[in-house]
């Protein structure tokens, strides 16, 4: 049994095919199916098995599974027990973010990584979840966070949730009403960004799936843009909660719930390579976002306090 055979097999399961797990692992399809086959006569038995057309785990491929990731998992640990003796393994950090986290997330996590290890040179670059995977991919990128970030070659944690939510101007005439149909939104002024994206595609879908038709009034290019163009009354949009929670606080938006329809809700994943380990630096920035991530969001508004002539004497 070879490393390079455990790392192929995990990608066959979770790619659910040779081709895929080839075109991901970057090897030709041959190769896959060469590693396999020498992973199952080391072990005597057949990983996989196939149901109309279809690839299935084996039981022994299902009892091999769980020991291949933690396998996967020891060999990181390993090599990053070996790397944090070199003299050169601190002082620099490379992060490669979505731009909604560059712009909401990550600033109050770097302010507090700054604070504590001022001498390390760190680099964030912003890009698409893609270019994100692609960036740790390349060993350009120490650590990833953005979304719906699943790849054999790397190592993913969920954060937590970022929803997708339904926000206006506190004073547009469609904001009056906090709890609504999807019925009445169709015929709303709504505003998208970023035509392609995942976010457009979860929104634009909500429709679709009831055989509504939206009224876009403006589609701009970032969240920023859309969030802008809400705060002057120019229409709804669905924004990230990440890019309105302070906003909701502060009142300056105001939530929308559409009742007979489901939340539009994205996870927020960081990720790291399983074969390069995570320096100290690394270390100390990923335990920063879990601690980030792991508080509570409030969205509610804060109550105001009654004005001196308002409080009875």
């Amino acid at each position: 049994m070879e490393i390079d055979q455990v790392e192929t097999f995990i990608a066959v399961v979770t790619y659910g095919g040779f081709h895929r797990a080839a075109a991901a692992l970057h090897v030709s399809q041959p190769a896959v199916s060469a590693r396999i086959r020498a992973l199952e006569d080391s072990l005597g038995a057949k990983l996989f098995t196939r149901s109309h057309a279809h690839l299935m785990l084996s039981a022994a491929g299902k009892a091999l599974r769980p020991h291949a990731e933690q396998l996967l998992r020891n060999i990181a640990l390993a090599r990053q027990a070996v790397h944090e003796l070199q003299p050169s393994a601190r002082g620099a950090l490379n992060i490669a973010a979505a731009l909604s986290v560059c712009t909401y997330f990550i600033p109050d996590v770097m302010k507090d990584y700054k604070a504590a290890n001022p001498k390390v040179m760190v680099s964030l670059r912003a890009g698409t979840s893609a270019q994100v995977l692609k960036m740790v991919l390349d060993g350009e990128a120490d650590i990833g966070v953005a979304r719906s970030l699943h790849h054999p070659e790397v190592e993913t944690m969920t954060l937590r949730d970022d929803p997708l939510i339904l926000v206006g101007h506190p004073s547009h005439p469609n904001t009056r009403q906090r709890s609504v149909r999807l019925e009445q939104v169709e015929e709303w002024p709504l505003i998208f960004y970023d035509r392609g994206s995942s976010d457009w595609t979860l929104s634009q879908g909500l429709f679709r799936r009831a055989g509504l038709l939206p009224n876009v009034v403006l589609e701009v290019d970032s969240i920023e843009a859309a969030k802008r163009m809400v705060e002057r009354k120019l229409g709804l949009s669905f924004l990230p909660q990440i890019a309105i929670a302070q906003e909701l606080r502060q009142g300056k938006l105001a939530a929308v719930e559409i009742t007979n329809a489901e939340q539009l809700e994205r996870d927020l994943d960081v990720i790291h390579a399983r074969t390069r380990p995570l320096s100290r630096d690394a270390q100390a920035f990923l335990q920063l976002l879990r601690a980030a991530a792991a508080a509570p969001v409030q969205v509610e508004p804060k109550p105001r306090k009654p004005r001196a002539s308002q409080v009875r004497r």
